[in-house]
């Protein structure tokens, strides 16, 4: 007979219940790994694509020592700047009339013009500076496209860089505080205007500038081109002066205020066949009552001893290493010409007039100082200038960019005037009485007299010191009779017959 009490059966779980739990973790699981590596690459992604979003480079130089809550820009020839900004601006456009497309660069500069008659330049447009007030940056494009016909002689090129520098005089903000320029594009700045010693940064295409305002206001003052001459002297002081203060300013103020540091500067270099000259000039120079310094470069052939008699005729003497003219031919007249380059290595003075050893001064220069650079007389060449008398303003930039430069920049006559013309093509033009050039070509005119109120005259051909005192030799042949002048060959005689018996010794042997 069975127990009562039979042995219970083993509990055995539902295969059934057990393949959907096995089901249930591997979702979850499939979901936890899903989800995971899904926000991890989200994540990465983010991390790759995070940029630190901020100012470009060129703003930032700008931003830094602008110190308001909002900045005011101008913006010329151009709708909006390529870079996102993030500081808080305020944006206008400029708007003016581009210049005719029929004027030429021989228009603004041309070979010469009339010394009585006034004469006018064409029509450069403007903005209406009363529409864009407190601005503290202006920035302007000009495409290599824009600028492409007459390159560094494009006209429109010239109307940008004259635009942005009035708005900075006319437009720009009245605290003294400081105001920027930067200039977008291949074409770049005309460093006539925009000076290297004002330039901030640049990278490629983009210049960034924070201008000496009193500079500028001197450099819109000018005529746009030697269409017309320089202004009055008297007239250029008060508009000047009314520019720099808006006031003009009282005899007892002007004394009180430093005065620039200034001087005639000549050189000799490679024989000392000028020797005689340059005493000639410095005594000239004394004899017309200048209050400012005169400046000798030397090079070492020149002898101590002429030295000394240089410096007792009144130049201050400075020791240079010519530089060689690299569009020169070898012997030629010019091959160490660009030695002239060492004017912009003066640094000690604001600016200096540089004047050939083959000039002397019959009125006083000094009152032309005033003018910026480049400032000088035609060369009835052209839109040349004369490179023999020249008003600059010493720079180590400026003449660091002569420098590298002089090698890639072509000389029309291999010398320094050719170059010169090239690197300042915007230049300022003095009446030819400044630096009257002792040439005559109408062949009408037999008696070749030198008018009688010159500044300073120029001898060209054989110089007065290599004729006999009675005689300008220039009249002998026909290959230089076209320099020929009496009158003026008599004045630089009278130069010299006021000179110290000493130098006038010491010149008689050099004569020979």
């Amino acid at each position: 007979m069975a127990s009562m009490f039979s042995k219970p059966k083993p509990f055995t779980f539902p295969l059934t219940f057990l393949w959907i739990l096995l089901l249930l973790l591997s979702m979850i699981n499939y979901l936890y790994f899903t989800i995971y590596y899904t926000l991890q690459n989200e994540f990465r992604n983010m991390t790759n694509n995070l940029k630190i979003i901020r100012n470009p480079e060129w703003f930032e130089v700008i931003a830094r020592e602008i110190k308001n809550e909002t900045i005011k820009i101008g913006l010329v020839n151009m709708d909006e700047i390529p870079d996102e900004i993030r500081t808080e601006t305020k944006m206008v456009n400029i708007h003016f009339d581009h210049v005719d497309e029929h004027i030429r660069w021989s228009d603004l500069f041309p070979e010469r013009i009339d010394e009585i008659i006034p004469s006018k330049c064409p029509n450069i447009a403007m903005p209406r500076f009363e529409d864009y007030q407190e601005l503290d940056v202006v920035i302007a494009s000009v495409s290599h496209y824009e600028c492409g016909v007459g390159g560094l002689r494009n006209i429109f090129r010239l109307q940008i860089n004259l635009v942005v520098a009035n708005l900075l005089v006319r437009s720009g903000r009245k605290d003294n505080a400081p105001l920027f320029v930067v200039f977008l594009g291949s074409c770049g700045p005309m460093w006539e205007i925009f000076r290297c010693d004002d330039l901030l940064w640049n990278e490629g295409d983009i210049w960034v500038y924070k201008p000496e305002l009193k500079m500028i206001k001197q450099k819109v003052l000018m005529p746009v081109g030697t269409c017309q001459f320089v202004p009055p002297f008297s007239q250029l002081a008060i508009l000047t002066s009314f520019l720099m203060d808006e006031q003009i300013q009282t005899a007892d103020t002007m004394d009180h205020l430093p005065q620039p540091k200034e001087a005639y500067v000549t050189i000799l270099h490679s024989s000392e066949d000028y020797i005689c000259g340059a005493m000639a000039l410095a005594q000239s120079i004394i004899q017309s009552n200048s209050t400012k310094d005169l400046v000798l470069l030397v090079d070492d052939h020149i002898s101590l001893q002429s030295q000394n008699h240089l410096r007792a005729s009144g130049w201050k003497i400075k020791q240079i290493q010519r530089i060689w003219s690299p569009f020169s031919t070898n012997g030629s007249y010019n091959e160490w010409n660009y030695s002239k380059l060492r004017i912009w290595q003066l640094k000690q003075y604001d600016k200096v007039m540089f004047i050939d050893s083959d000039l002397i001064v019959k009125r006083s220069l000094d009152r032309f100082f005033v003018y910026p650079q480049l400032t000088a007389a035609g060369n009835y060449q052209k839109h040349f200038f004369n490179s023999g008398l020249m008003l600059v303003e010493p720079s180590k930039c400026t003449f660091d960019t002569l420098m590298k430069t002089r090698f890639v920049v072509e000389s029309y006559n291999g010398g320094d005037q050719g170059f010169l013309n090239e690197m300042f093509s915007w230049w300022h033009r003095l009446p030819a009485k400044a630096n009257y050039l002792k040439v005559f070509v109408d062949v009408n005119d037999r008696l070749h007299q030198i008018p009688d109120d010159v500044y300073a005259i120029h001898y060209t051909g054989v110089k007065p010191w290599k004729c006999r005192k009675e005689y300008d030799c220039n009249w002998d042949g026909d290959e230089f009779g076209r320099y020929a002048s009496n009158s003026a060959h008599k004045r630089w005689w009278q130069v010299y017959n006021a000179m110290p018996k000493n130098l006038r010794d010491y010149c008689a042997i050099n004569m020979d």
